[in-house]
């Protein structure tokens, strides 16, 4: 988030982060949208006995702040189909791996047991299916004779700053557009990967 945060104001972009949302009241994001006089809220989980009932409320607080778009951040729940339909073309989520190989939790251990020789993360638009949506960008790192898991993923996350930023800065200049065969193009980018060799 404070990545982001910096890309809007360093960038001169016209956009804004219009709150910060968890559903965990110690999320360093959180801490982060306060210091910058941003609106935060906490909305638990813990707090409903279904995920639907969860999500309900949860896009109540969210329309109160009518997003352009609606951006996940280290945020580990499954949403519900309502919830994302609800905010089709419009959620944001980033993923550790390049989608659609590897999706769910555990994803550098899946790289390392498929044997691949590049991993990374992607930027899509949330559909129902879990970790699966139109791909904006991803970041492609080479998985290294030794690496294990902690030592891929940390290949990896240092690339996620950059790549959610750079989604997030086409998506407030307009260029994104998602096609109606699923696909997205990103105006004036042949192609949306970003290497980061070892």
């Amino acid at each position: 988030m404070q990545a982001i945060g910096e890309l809007i104001k360093t960038a001169g972009l016209n956009g804004r982060i219009e709150a910060v949302i968890s559903n965990k009241g110690d999320a360093p994001g959180l801490e982060w949208a306060q210091r910058q006089g941003l609106p935060t809220e906490t909305v638990s989980h813990r707090e409903f006995a279904t995920r639907e009932a969860f999500d309900q409320a949860l896009a109540r607080v969210i329309d109160r702040y009518q997003p352009d778009y609606v951006l996940l951040a280290g945020f580990m729940r499954i949403l519900s189909t309502e919830f994302v339909q609800h905010y089709a073309g419009k959620l944001i989520n980033i993923h550790p791996s390049l989608l659609p190989s590897f999706p769910g939790l555990n994803t550098h251990q899946q790289a390392l047991d498929a044997g691949v020789q590049f991993h990374g993360c992607s930027v899509h638009f949330v559909t129902p299916v879990l970790d699966d949506g139109p791909i904006i960008a991803q970041s492609i790192v080479p998985v290294l004779h030794g690496d294990d898991a902690q030592t891929l993923a940390q290949r990896v996350l240092a690339t996620e700053h950059p790549v959610y930023t750079a989604a997030v800065r086409w998506l407030i200049e307009g260029r994104v557009q998602l096609q109606a065969d699923g696909r997205v193009e990103v105006a004036g980018l042949a192609h949306r990967g970003f290497y980061f060799p070892a």
